[in-house]
């Protein structure tokens, strides 16, 4: 089994920053890649930012230039990807998921974490 934990949601107003952290723990054996979705109320899930194993980055047109994606590669913590969110607007409102693919294919999510951009 993989577990996701995410932390780092809250209330920030516009034009601040927050930093989201997920853990993966559990039995894996490889990772194909890591990445942050959201979703809006109403709203289907969108692909925000994805890290590959080799460190491919790709960003929603949306959050290129104001959000970082990044994954920890000391030995003891290298299943954590981070999201730098800088310069937040409103429209980031959502709940954020993380997402990690196996190189098997097998893929899990996180529970989610709730991002409120007031205006």
């Amino acid at each position: 089994q993989v577990q996701l934990v995410e932390s780092g949601g809250g209330l920030v107003q516009a034009g601040g920053s927050l930093r989201l952290s997920c853990a993966a723990s559990g039995s894996i054996f490889s990772i194909d890649a890591m990445g942050w979705y959201r979703q809006a109320p109403g709203k289907q899930r969108e692909l925000v930012a994805r890290i590959t194993s080799t460190g491919r980055t790709n960003y929603a047109d949306s959050v290129k230039d104001r959000f970082t994606i990044s994954r920890d590669n000391a030995k003891n913590t290298k299943n954590t990807v981070y999201l730098q969110m800088n310069s937040l607007k409103p429209d980031d409102t959502a709940v954020y998921y993380c997402k990690l693919q196996t190189g098997w294919g097998s893929v899990y999510w996180g529970q989610g974490t709730q991002v409120t951009v007031s205006s």
